[in-house]
């Protein structure tokens, strides 16, 4: 009983080990894992463009058969034919059916090389661990652009709150101003107004005072204007006596040039009461060129004497200077505020949209507008275009135009290529055409959270 049940044990072991031996011997070389389903043993092989159908005993029989050479897998015999190198622990790659066997190791695992007198080694694990620790290296590195990116971003942010908080600031400022101009303008027309009123009124009154020899409002005659100014008595005003007597309208600080007085005394330097009233007399009652030190207006008119007048002129001054100093303020606030809505460009509009840019490396115009100030392309640069980079990534590629014009050329046009990188260094710069410079900016910010992995086995 015991004879019988080992004897039977062992025919099973060995029917199982010539199986294995068996099904080994028909493996299909050469097929990746996605198309094994093609090649499942059966009396017949269908190719797979569908062109014909062969025994499968002809498979990898080192005769091509089909038209698209899929019956020849593992060998050289199809000229169109590809060997698929598994290379386990590194990456799998397809390599030409006629370097399988041709003495040259193309698969690290060797697998190319299974007939052949070249002692192949299998390399895989080696250059899988060298390259993962590349991949290893790349990531940390990335990471580290990444975080530089973060931070630029949220410093950019915070930047462009403040600037934000500035603005609205900026705006109400600009607003009140606007107010207090409108009470302003109206204010210093009332005042005009009356002012005029009673100039008005001065004139009606002088009139009168022409006619009336008792009327109160009878102005100087030009004898007592006359010996006003003749502070010597003799009889005659000089030069030097209307320098020290009169003043321009404008600028009662200001002392008349000899030229001006002889001017004023008709060409002379001396004059009698006849002359007097030919010339400077004609000059003091129209009030327009010079008036006597400390007075105002023209000798005898009401304005020397009415203290209405006086005070409705001077309100009427002091409105039109409150005028101009609040809109003074108000263009500087508006400057300001214009030259703050181009630093921020408010053109993108809210937050969102803004950290939206942010996060597509918004900030590069900053950055490079950095770089550049240590640069002499300043005058490449005129004013920002757009981003210029194909729809999968528009934010690569930076574009200034209308800068200087060359010399019998086009004006200077600048393309800006961005790359990821630990500094923010502007790398190289060429002109590739006429006043057409290409530059190459590197920057944290262009980086991209993802790394593109190489199908990179894992399995160790």
């Amino acid at each position: 009983m015991f004879t019988n049940c080992s004897l039977g044990h062992c025919h099973i072991v060995i029917a199982v080990i010539l199986w294995s031996i068996c099904v080994d011997s028909r493996k299909i070389r050469g097929i990746s894992l996605s198309y094994k389903r093609f090649y499942r043993e059966r009396k017949s092989f269908l190719c797979i463009d569908g062109s014909k159908m062969i025994p499968f005993d002809q498979v990898n029989d080192d005769y091509c058969d089909c038209m698209d050479g899929s019956d020849e897998p593992g060998t050289a015999a199809c000229p169109n034919g590809r060997f698929y190198c598994t290379n386990l622990g590194y990456r799998s790659h397809y390599i030409p059916s006629s370097r399988v066997n041709d003495g040259i190791c193309d698969c690290c695992d060797a697998s190319d090389e299974y007939r052949s007198q070249t002692p192949c080694q299998n390399t895989c694990r080696n250059l899988g661990q060298r390259e993962r620790a590349e991949v290893e290296g790349q990531t940390r590195v990335l990471g580290e652009r990444l975080r530089l990116k973060q931070l630029l971003i949220e410093e950019g942010v915070l930047t462009w709150r403040e600037k934000q908080a500035q603005l609205r600031d900026l705006q109400r400022v600009s607003d009140d101003l606007q107010t207090q101009l409108d009470d302003l303008r109206k204010e210093e027309a009332r005042r005009k107004e009356e002012a005029d009123s009673l100039r008005e009124r001065e004139i009606g009154a002088r009139d009168t005072a022409d006619n009336s020899p008792t009327s109160p409002y009878r102005p100087e005659s030009p004898i007592s204007v006359f010996k006003e100014l003749d502070s010597n008595r003799d009889g005659s005003i000089t030069v030097d006596e209307v320098q020290a007597k009169l003043s321009p309208v404008q600028d009662e600080e200001h002392a008349l040039s000899e030229d001006e007085a002889v001017a004023l005394l008709g060409g002379a330097h001396r004059v009698d009461l006849s002359r007097f009233e030919e010339t400077l007399w004609t000059s003091l009652r129209t009030g327009d060129s010079v008036t006597i030190k400390g007075r105002r207006g023209v000798p005898g008119s009401l304005a020397d004497e009415d203290p209405n007048i006086k005070a409705a002129v001077s309100a009427a001054e002091k409105a039109a200077a409150d005028l101009k100093r609040v809109e003074d303020a108000y263009e500087t606030v508006y400057m300001e505020i214009r030259d703050l809505r181009e630093k921020l460009s408010i053109d993108y509009g809210s937050e969102r949209e803004f950290l939206f840019l942010h996060d597509q490396c918004f900030q590069l115009k900053f950055i490079f507008a950095l770089c550049l100030s240590l640069f002499f392309l300043a005058v490449c640069f005129r004013k920002w275009g757009s981003w210029a980079g194909p729809p999968e990534n528009p934010y690569c590629q930076m574009r200034y135009e209308s800068g200087e014009p060359c010399w019998q050329g086009p004006t200077r046009n600048t393309m800006v290529m961005l790359i990821c990188g630990t500094e923010t260094a502007l790398r190289s710069v060429k002109e590739p055409s006429k006043c057409q410079y290409v530059m190459e900016l590197q920057t944290p910010v262009s980086c991209q959270p993802a790394l593109r992995q190489r199908g990179i086995h894992s399995e160790l």
